[in-house]
């Protein structure tokens, strides 16, 4: 183990507090997203919270499914998938079909409807992200980008 100087003239500090405090501030930061994404939340409009949109996120990046496998990439429990699918198909934005496999289950599928409202919060998000990181670099953004992308993989 190395020893680093501590300039707050605690003693030496080992490379391992070094690293374990790097990952203690990363951990600080990651919480901090937590009120960025509830600060994004406001900005949905009033019928569709936060759990419609992830449903419609999901069907448009993974396509048709079961509500099961909604639940399961949502790492949320069924009646709190079935609630936000529901409220959904009540809008109109989701469609949900007999599964010809099994006529016990529901196919779920993002149709028209839900890609416009999809559209929509996207375009809710950019406008908000412009506003507040319009001090930024182009660089910095395509950093942090580049970085939270490659964070998500080591997941």
């Amino acid at each position: 183990m190395v020893a680093l100087s501590n300039k707050m003239g605690g003693g030496p500090v080992t490379t391992q507090t070094a690293q374990s405090t790097r990952y203690e501030e990363l951990a600080r930061q990651l919480t901090g997203i937590g009120a960025v994404k509830r600060d994004l939340a406001r900005i949905l409009p009033a019928d569709c919270p936060p759990g419609a949109a992830a449903v419609l996120t999901v069907l448009d990046r993974h396509g048709e499914m079961r509500l099961s496998r909604l639940t399961e990439l949502m790492a949320v429990d069924m009646s709190v998938s079935s609630r936000h699918v529901t409220h959904v198909a009540e809008r109109g934005w989701i469609d949900r079909e007999t599964d010809p496999g099994d006529a016990r289950c529901r196919i779920l599928r993002l149709n028209p409807a839900g890609r416009a409202v999809l559209a929509e919060l996207g375009s809710r998000y950019t406008v908000a992200l412009e506003r507040a990181l319009a001090d930024w670099s182009p660089e910095d953004v395509d950093a942090l980008n580049t970085l939270l992308a490659r964070l998500r993989s080591s997941f």
